[in-house]
């Protein structure tokens, strides 16, 4: 096949042009590609450093010369004293580099020459400096330079990050000779939108007709504008005016494959389960979009380093290399590698955690590495490695590779609290457990191919310590839990040290499969494919695991209706169920006791009404009991049993949050609230209408005897409460609740 890798930031070929990981992603995919007798091209800008590239390696100055206009549409309320519209008349000149096997394109005109430093535009540019559109210039050149360059031939197109290129699908759905494919590198807000008639503009510039998304109205139903602006905290969703198109639906609509780096990132951009987005990702027209095209959704895959996995961990010296830091060998050692990004990559409760356990007298090192060209800014980072000096060593510089790996292999465990699900696969974790060291991670479902799970030590396959996901920042659940992990850790080594041979051990066997020659079978295989003409479908399995049960064929309903009673059951899924069964006593129950796990409290009350009578505190007679043993296949003291713990759970249900007020000379109302294995209660009061992405008050109930409470001055809270639960399995959901009065 011949492979066209695009790319903004492409430039992995050499270390010094490194901006991020995707670089030096591509990189390695494209020599692996090369090396199985694939033709690889990478088109990518020069980013202004053509004499930089020429000093080190041949270039070839290409015949291609492409004279055109660009014209971008600005939205007004993000770009006040504009005028209407941007235009460049851009001459944009190609240049070859041929590497590995590799053949480089890099494209070259005034605009994509700018931020030769940095490449990327600063976040600030936008509204103020036109430069912010330099990656918006490349999607339109790349896409010329395609199509002139490589006409005619047959190719597959395998773009990287749908915020890079979601004009790209679009512009090649009708060439015959081109199969398009689209990374998706980051968890990027799925529903992020980009102005309309820019991208109006811009295809009909690229001669390209596609029918755009309809315009969104803005929300207007309480618990949704709740949910919708608690989402600012989240790092998940962000409103947008009603002349925004989502980028996400332009890629998964028109493209022929969409890529991901991990199963568990796959699973997690589906469906946002047990995430506090879940229920308003449902309701947004982006999750039609997903399931619409979830056929043409696969796993490429992502890779360590080759030196990461055959090096010998125990080739470094580790007396050296953590006595040359000012820590003690001897003392168990945390390893943290990560860019500064205080909340994507946890680092505050890190900082916090490592605060407290030292502060507590618990003898070990951290080693901290958060990567920054601007240095540590949070003044906090300074502090606790001032005052643990000889425990912790802190570092934000750039360094060679061989000294992170020296010190991963020096190290006991390794450290990633990464939050908000920004994770897709996490290549630092992988190489420092396959150094060795024994992961205390988040258990987001893009790290969980790496193994770490709640209880490792009664787990076999286990590799390490798990802690909860978390969707807030500067979290004190994740806080204790990262505490919690470094006591435990700790203490197994020193009393255990043959399960922590066996998480050693795991921990390297399961980073290590990660290999770049695994990576390319998984791509080249849905590549070769879907170039051969066959066309992806989704798998009834599939279907059935994540709930879209609408995508099921007819015969799977008759044929597997026993299982897809049970997955809707295991959902709660009452609005399904009734379409395809009768409800009985026995069925409503089992949705009942589904529910009230899950904390889906508006669908065990719809069910309350169903449920036999004396489960609202009436009593059966012996006779009732004994029909319902019958048809429920048990015995009448089992259906007795269940009876009353429905009657206890409905009633739990209906009694759960109660306003009282305090006597006294201003009234002060007193919120209770009860829910079973609930960690954390979050009341949400949206901002009031007009406020534009407005940001509502979040209000943490306190945990007392066995329930949440909360006191207000003055005025009687809502009507109707808007609560955000954490559960103890750490599911998050919301439950809409009119609150009884005492």
């Amino acid at each position: 096949m011949h492979i066209i890798e695009n790319y903004f930031d492409a430039c992995g070929f050499d270390h010094r042009l490194v901006q991020g990981g995707t670089s030096i992603y591509l990189w390695n995919l494209s020599r692996s590609f090369a090396q199985r007798g694939h033709r690889v091209s990478v088109v990518t800008p020069a980013h202004g450093q053509l004499g930089h590239i020429r000093s080190l390696f041949d270039v070839e100055e290409l015949s291609y010369r492409d004279e055109h206009e660009l014209t971008i549409p600005l939205d007004p309320a993000a770009w006040p004293g504009f005028p209407e519209s941007l235009t460049w008349k851009l001459r944009t000149t190609a240049h070859r580099v041929r590497l590995d096997g590799v053949d480089v394109y890099l494209l070259s005109n005034e605009l994509l020459d700018q931020l030769s430093d940095t490449f990327y535009p600063p976040y600030e540019s936008k509204g103020r400096d036109p430069v912010f559109f330099k990656p918006l210039a490349f999607q339109v050149d790349s896409i010329r330079f395609i199509r002139a360059w490589f006409a005619g031939e047959r190719a597959v197109v395998h773009a990287h990050e749908p915020y890079y290129h979601y004009l790209l699908p679009a512009a090649f759905k009708d060439d015959p000779d081109k199969v398009v494919v689209s990374t998706v590198q980051s968890n990027m807000p799925i529903a992020k939108m980009i102005y309309r008639p820019e991208v109006e503009r811009l295809l009909e510039e690229l001669d390209v007709r596609v029918s755009l998304p309809p315009r969104q109205a803005a929300h207007t139903d309480p618990l949704t504008v709740a949910m919708s602006q608690y989402q600012q905290r989240t790092h998940l969703h962000y409103e947008y005016p009603e002349d925004y198109v989502e980028i996400y639906a332009l890629v998964a609509e028109h493209a022929d494959l969409v890529d991901f780096l991990s199963t568990g990132q796959l699973e997690f951009y589906s469906t946002f389960a047990d995430t506090p987005f879940e229920q308003l990702f449902a309701k947004l027209p982006i999750a039609g979009t997903v399931a619409r095209n979830a056929h043409k959704f696969f796993v490429g895959g992502c890779a360590l380093g080759d030196r990461w996995i055959t090096t010998d961990p125990a080739s470094v010296d580790r007396g050296a290399v953590l006595g040359g830091l000012g820590l003690d060998p001897g003392l168990p050692t945390f390893f943290h590698n990560a860019r500064y990004a205080l909340n994507h990559k946890g680092q505050l409760e890190l900082m916090r955690a490592i605060d407290r356990v030292l502060g507590e007298g618990l003898r070990a090192n951290f080693v901290i590495r958060c990567l920054s060209a601007h240095g540590i800014a949070h003044p906090y980072f300074h502090e606790v490695a001032g005052r643990y000096a000889g425990q912790v060593h802190l570092e934000w510089e750039r360094v060679p590779e061989e000294r992170i790996l020296a010190y991963a292999a020096s190290s006991d465990f390794c450290v990633f609290p990464s939050k908000f699900e920004l994770d897709t696969f996490l290549i630092a974790q992988g190489e420092a457990m396959a150094c060795g060291a024994v992961p205390i991670a988040t258990a987001q479902l893009g790290m969980a191919h790496f193994g770490h799970v709640a209880d490792p030590v009664g787990e076999h396959d286990a590799t390490g310590f798990a802690v909860g996901r978390s969707f807030t920042e500067d979290d004190p659940v994740l806080v204790e839990a990262l505490a919690d992990r470094f006591r435990t850790a700790v203490a197994l080594l020193a009393e255990q040290p043959e399960v922590y041979r066996r998480l050693s051990a795991n921990a390297v066997a399961t980073a290590r499969r990660f290999s770049w020659s695994r990576c390319t079978d998984q791509h080249l295989a849905a590549f070769q494919a879907c170039y051969d003409g066959e066309r992806p479908v989704l798998s009834d399995d599939t279907a059935l695991a994540r709930g879209w049960f609408d995508l099921l064929p007819d015969s799977a309903w008759h044929e597997r209706a026993a299982e897809i009673a049970d997955r809707v059951i295991a959902l709660a899924d009452l609005d399904t169920y009734l379409r395809v069964a009768q409800l009985s006593p026995d069925s409503a129950r089992r949705l009942f006791d589904a529910a009230y796990g899950r904390a889906d409290f508006a669908t065990c009350e719809r069910l309350a009404e169903l449920l036999p009578q004396e489960e609202h505190g009436a009593v059966a007679d012996q006779g009732q009991v004994e029909e319902r043993a019958v048809m429920t296949d048990r015995n009448p003291t089992e259906e007795r049993a269940a009876a009353d713990r429905s009657q206890v759970d409905v009633r739990a249900v209906v009694d759960r949050c109660r306003v009282e007020v305090v006597s006294g000379p201003r009234p002060i109302w007193r919120l209770r609230y009860r829910a079973p294995r609930t960690r954390r209660v979050q009341l949400v009061r949206p901002a009031p209408p007009g406020a534009g992405r407005g940001s509502p008050e979040v209000i943490d109930l306190i945990p007392e005897d066995g329930c949440f409470t909360a006191s207000f001055d003055g005025d009687r809270p809502d009507d109707r409460l808007h609560l955000l639960l954490t559960l103890t399995s750490g599911r998050m959901t919301w439950d809409a609740v009119v609150p009884c009065t005492s």
